[in-house]
This record gives C-alpha cells, sequence and structure tokens, in this order.
C-alpha cells in the first residue's frame, strides 16, 4: 500500500503529523507492507535564503497575528508536540525559504531515506535552531543519514529536482490540497492535518484491509480538518 504525504520543514504540524503517523504505523500489522513517499509543498515560497527572521517576527510580520495570539498559538503546538515526543523551540526556529530543503528531501527519496532526511530537517529546524538554508547544514544532514555529501553540495547548487518539487506541488493544487500534512492512500483515500495516532492506526489499518484482505467494509478514513498551517 503506497502513501503520499505532502509536507514542507517549515509546518510544525506536519512535524506532528508524521510523529502520529510513525507512531501508528508500529502500531498495526502491515506496518512492511506500506511504502511512503514525501512530497513537496511550499507554505512560502517567498522567503528568504539569506535573511533570517524568527518564527515570532514572522507571524506578527507576514501574518499579522498579535504577539499573544503567536505566545497562544506556539504553547498549543508545543504541547501537541510533547504528546508524541517531539520537543519545540521555537525560540531558536530561523524562518527561511524551504526550496532547498526539498532539494534534498526528493534525493533522499530516490535512495530510500525519505523518512530519515524528513526527521532530520524538523529537528534541525524545530528544535536545533538550524538555518535549513544554508548548504554545509543541508549537506551534514545528508551525511547523517548515510548519503553523500559531495554530491548532495552538488544537487544544491543545480537545478536538480526543480522540476520534481514544481510537480508535487501542482499536484497538490489539483487534487485540492490547501494545507499540510497531507496524506493519500493509494489515490483512494485522504487524511488531512495532524491527526491522533489512533485516527491514524485505525485508518491505516481499514484502508489495508479493505484492499489488500478483500475486508467488504466501509472505510472511514478521510477528513476536512484545517490543518492551520
Amino acid at each position: 500500500m503506497k502513501i503520499e504525504i505532502w509536507s514542507d520543514v517549515m509546518c510544525p504540524f506536519c512535524y506532528i503529523g508524521k510523529k502520529s503517523f510513525e507512531l501508528a504505523l508500529d502500531k498495526i500489522p502491515y506496518k512492511d507492507k506500506i511504502d511512503v513517499e514525501w512530497k513537496s509543498f511550499q507554505l512560502n515560497s517567498n522567503l528568504s535564503k539569506t535573511e533570517i527572521i524568527s518564527i515570532e517576527d514572522y507571524l506578527i510580520r507576514r501574518k499579522g497575528f498579535s504577539k499573544e495570539q503567536v505566545e497562544q498559538m506556539n504553547q498549543q503546538i508545543y504541547d501537541m508536540g510533547e504528546r508524541v515526543g517531539i520537543h519545540f523551540n521555537f525560540d531558536e526556529v530561523k524562518v527561511v525559504d524551504t526550496s532547498d530543503a526539498h532539494k534534498l528531501i526528493h534525493f533522499a527519496q530516490e535512495n530510500g531515506k525519505g523518512s530519515e532526511i524528513e526527521e532530520e530537517l524538523f529537528k534541525a529546524y524545530f528544535i536545533e535552531g538550524k538555518n535549513v538554508a544554508d548548504f554545509e547544514v543541508l549537506s551534514d544532514l545528508s551525511d547523517k543519514i548515510g548519503l553523500d555529501k559531495e554530491k548532495t553540495l552538488e544537487i544544491l547548487n543545480s537545478d536538480s529536482y526543480v522540476f520534481d518539487i514544481a510537480s508535487d506541488i501542482l499536484e497538490a493544487r489539483n487534487i485540492g490540497v490547501t494545507g499540510v500534512p497531507f496524506f493519500v492512500i493509494d489515490r483512494k483515500y485522504t487524511i488531512s492535518g495532524a491527526q491522533s495516532i489512533e485516527y491514524f492506526e485505525s485508518a491505516l489499518i481499514q484502508a489495508y484491509e479493505k484492499h489488500y484482505l478483500n475486508d467488504s467494509s466501509q472505510l472511514n478514513a478521510s477528513c476536512e480538518i484545517d490543518s492551520d498551517c
């Protein structure tokens, strides 16, 4: 069973959704029968690769929230993260353009390490306060998961995967994706937002059993919840 996940590095709900999804995968008997493909989705393609701003400044100046609203939102997201083992460090987040991080995701995905690089990028961005537009940071992350560092730098300094990233984003628009994370199961069912571990577990089991074990029960695995990204 194939699951495609549209996501952006700068989306905290994507990190939470990834953790919940993977914890659910660990609980189901068909884990080794499921292939995961990560897809690119940029929440803001107009950010700078060189001008670093804090997440507070980004939400206040670019998104129009008040300081109190930002503090409240960040606390809510922090609490959500804690429940799945993520310890967000919003004070250190560096908001930058994520297009080159998406190049690395595609490179890693081609080498069977999509989930590994997603984890390292989320951790670098939301916990370690690293600049995910910096080529040295990105190449170090690739080396950490066993990819060739020099090849990574070569890719980052080229137009590699630019078309693939644009194709992912266009495809997302064509299937109605307006927020991330967004999960597509075998191009039949969708799950939107950072759902609970229990929700993912139930949806994945139903989807697998309905189509691979000839279970005729009705699948209820989609939702219209706004991801608030």
